[in-house]
């Protein structure tokens, strides 16, 4: 269920990227969710961190926004 949710995050960070939302960002979340299954815990720790470095870089650059 974890790999799931990484899986739609690093969907969602590709839409982003992309610019052009649509079914490009669903399939390859959905192949990184397949991906971090085969992976095991190495693969799932990997795809969390980086997910975390996203949150934490938004944020920062949200704060520098604000102030």
């Amino acid at each position: 269920m974890i790999g799931k949710v990484i899986g739609a995050l690093l969907g969602r960070e590709i839409d982003r990227r992309d610019g052009s939302g649509g079914a490009k960002g669903a399939l390859l979340g959905a192949a990184a969710a397949g991906a971090l299954r085969r992976t095991g815990p190495l693969g799932l720790a990997l795809a969390g961190g980086y997910v975390a470095k996203k949150v934490l870089d938004r944020r920062r650059a949200a704060r520098r926004r604000v102030v």
